[in-house]
């Protein structure tokens, strides 16, 4: 009996793991090589659990790529990501990423365009300038999806 109660209080403690992997969502993010915003911005993907793949393109191809899956060129930032069916582009929260999943706009996906300081990848959000998250509609319109205040 006590090796039963063992083997069920370490399958319990595990469960929470397993059912975190299994809920763990891959992401594809397009960079240019050597970016360190962009590996600190998957960084933060992987710690509220997304699974980032990065791939390197040269920076006229990686310009290319973003107009070609639907970001204006007024909401261009450092990198660009596909997942499940939209594209992020730049330093977007995973909280808003997540939110775009649950929510599934038809849209192409969001955007923070630039690199604003305190954004994931981009320095300590407690000091943070303030910054909004776009949706990008189909149509190449956008509106704003979250705000972030000055921190």
């Amino acid at each position: 009996m006590k090796r039963m109660t063992q083997a069920l209080a370490i399958t319990l403690a595990l469960f929470p793991a397993a059912q975190a992997l299994a809920e763990a969502t891959a992401i594809d993010v397009r960079k240019t090589n050597g970016c360190g915003c962009c590996l600190s911005w998957m960084k933060h993907l992987e710690e509220n659990g997304f699974v980032p793949t990065g791939r390197d393109m040269f920076g006229g191809l990686l310009v290319r790529f973003k107009l070609d899956n639907g970001v204006p060129q007024r909401m261009v930032s450092c990198h660009t990501a596909l997942i499940d069916g939209y594209v992020i582009e730049g330093h977007v929260p995973a909280a808003d990423i997540r939110r775009l999943l649950e929510e599934r706009p038809d849209a192409v996906g969001l955007a923070v365009p630039g690199m604003p300081y305190g954004s994931p990848g981009m320095g300590p959000e407690d000091d943070r300038e303030a910054y909004d998250v776009f949706l990008i509609r189909k149509d190449g319109s956008t509106e704003v999806f979250s705000s972030y205040a000055e921190g």
